[in-house]
């Protein structure tokens, strides 16, 4: 027997509708690309909304086909995030940061048919485009003054065609299951793999994101991603604020120290997201200003894991609490978010803060298995450490064109690459990447360990542990590290400072200050290309 509730379709029109009936004066505030501040309520929004609908169907956009952005966050990547799904298109959203061959590679395998991009992508745009060859239309994200000199002969300009479209338009019956959005995987090793969201997925993932032991969103909010609309939708927000009627923040391309810290303040931003890199930049500017926020009450860090140390930083200047989250592009990319239970009230701090750098507990829509090397289920004891696969509605199933498919399982779970342990309480604790991890003499070395302790060190801004090829250990650590503006640290006292702190044979042979380390397009430390860079022996015996 089938239960008699109405079969109403999850799909993403329905969100940006609800926000304009019920909050439309809650604000959608944007830096431009042009540079000034953009701001206007849901309401105005759907009405724009609306008009690019009918302005992508006049461009020849059919339902199935990619339509791809090259765009910071700003208020017309926002309007495209509804649009062009809502017309049953998949917004296939392109990391600019990525090399310009794969942008034109994801292009072509994604089949684009449209791509709009922001004036500051005029050059990457005229580059890439005599290699892309199923782009058959290219718009401006900007008005005709700000056009850009190099783009392709023939590019449309956004906001004409908003102006000539009709503002009547109503949304076609779309199945929720069809696809929505696409995004690529940031290519570390090989060509990038697309994940292709769904409607359902997408709504499923918002309203996981709204409830009170995740991101705890209400209508008084005000969020703001710092990680970019082109890399796993912000990580859902744009989706998830209008759903509960928050006030969104989106920093446009400015994600230097100052730029964050006085948008924050200046929009009393309550909820901020982003990878650490970022807020290191914040906390630094504030500090060397002299100054501390008063308005944050959550900074949820995901991309790499945080320190203790850096942890204690960034909530002394934001004020806020830190959240660690861990996800990827193929959880939408919420996986686990780390909040307290009642009964840790009133712990100490050493213990809350032992917790507070596990990545998170699991939440409902996601489910988590650690697996050994023989397949076998590994206990939740927080030290049996193996593979890490995940599971849920809003996790994919599978690649687009069915790429890469090793890391999909036979019963249904997604290897995520990632080597972990869950304690009894249900925390899921990253030890390494399967690719970074270090192994030496035959056993395994926690490079995320060894980052943790070295940044506790009061100089430390970054770290990156790498194993470096050794002639008789096979591998062996090699620390490198960034310093605070104004520190000065001796590496030997480094390497001291670690050696306190972790198993003797653990201890790196090198501690090695550099100017900076390497960032990929998502905000996280190249490990790969230090590795490249570091292909030499060792020839200093291991401890």
């Amino acid at each position: 027997m089938q239960g008699l509730m109405m079969d109403w379709p999850l799909t993403l029109p329905s969100i940006l509708e609800h926000a304009a009936l019920y909050h439309p004066d809650r604000e959608v505030v944007a830096r431009t690309v042009e540079g000034p501040i953009h701001r206007y309520g849901y309401a105005q929004a759907l009405a724009r909304v609306k008009r690019l609908a009918n302005a992508l169907l006049t461009l020849g956009v059919k339902p199935g086909d990619r339509v791809a952005t090259l765009a910071w966050s700003t208020h017309r990547h926002f309007e495209l995030y509804f649009a062009a799904t809502g017309i049953g298109a998949v917004l296939h959203t392109i990391n600019p940061r990525l090399h310009p061959d794969q942008v034109a590679w994801v292009a072509n395998h994604a089949e684009d048919s449209v791509l709009l991009f922001d004036s500051t992508f005029g050059d990457l745009v005229a580059e890439t485009a005599p290699k892309m060859a199923s782009v058959k239309t290219f718009v401006s994200l900007t008005d005709r003054a700000h056009l850009p000199a190099k783009a392709p002969a023939g590019t449309r300009v956004y906001e004409e065609l908003l102006e000539a479209a009709p503002p009547e338009f109503a949304w076609p019956e779309l199945d929720e299951r069809s696809a929505c959005g696409l995004c690529y995987t940031s290519g570390t090793t090989g060509n990038p793999k697309g994940v292709l969201y769904s409607h359902r997925s997408t709504v499923l993932h918002a309203m996981a994101c709204g409830l009170p032991d995740n991101f705890n969103f209400a209508s008084g909010d005000a969020i703001m991603p710092c990680a970019q609309m082109y890399h796993a939708n912000a990580w859902g927000t744009p989706y998830a604020a209008p759903l509960v009627g928050a006030k969104l923040v989106l920093p446009g391309r400015a994600l230097d120290g100052k730029s964050v810290a006085e948008l924050i303040a200046a929009e009393q931003v309550s909820f901020v997201l982003g990878v650490p890199t970022i807020w290191v930049g914040v906390a630094e500017h504030l500090e060397q200003a002299g100054q501390a926020l008063d308005c944050v009450k959550t900074i949820a860090i995901g991309g790499s894991a945080p320190t203790a140390a850096l942890i204690e930083r960034i909530e002394g200047r934001l004020g806020g609490k830190v959240r660690q989250i861990w996800g990827m592009t193929e959880t939408s990319p919420l996986g686990v978010i780390n909040r307290p239970l009642p009964k840790h009230a009133g712990e100490d701090a050493a213990t809350g803060v032992a917790r507070q750098v596990k990545q998170g507990r699991g939440l409902f829509g996601v489910q988590l298995r650690i697996v050994g090397e023989a397949g076998e289920l590994l206990p939740r004891d927080g030290k049996s450490a193996g593979a890490l696969q995940v599971r849920g509605p809003w996790v994919a199933q599978a690649y687009f064109k069915h790429e890469g498919e090793a890391a999909f399982t036979a019963d249904g779970w997604f290897d995520t690459g990632d080597i972990a342990t869950i304690d009894a309480e249900g925390y899921l604790r990253l030890t390494d990447r399967a690719k970074d991890v270090i192994k030496s003499g035959g056993e395994w070395i926690s490079t995320l360990d060894l980052e943790e302790a070295v940044c506790s060190h009061p100089a430390v801004a970054m770290a990156a542990a790498v194993g470096v090829p050794h002639p008789k250990w096979d591998e062996r650590p090699l620390l490198l590290v960034t310093l605070k503006a104004g520190q000065g640290a001796d590496p030997e006292a480094l390497k001291a400072h670690v050696a306190a702190r972790v198993a003797k044979w653990w201890v790196p042979d090198e501690v090695r200050i550099v100017s900076e380390l390497p960032i990929g397009p998502t905000g996280k430390v190249l490990k790969r290309e230090l590795r490249d860079q570091l292909a030499t022996v060792a020839t200093e015996p291991a401890p």
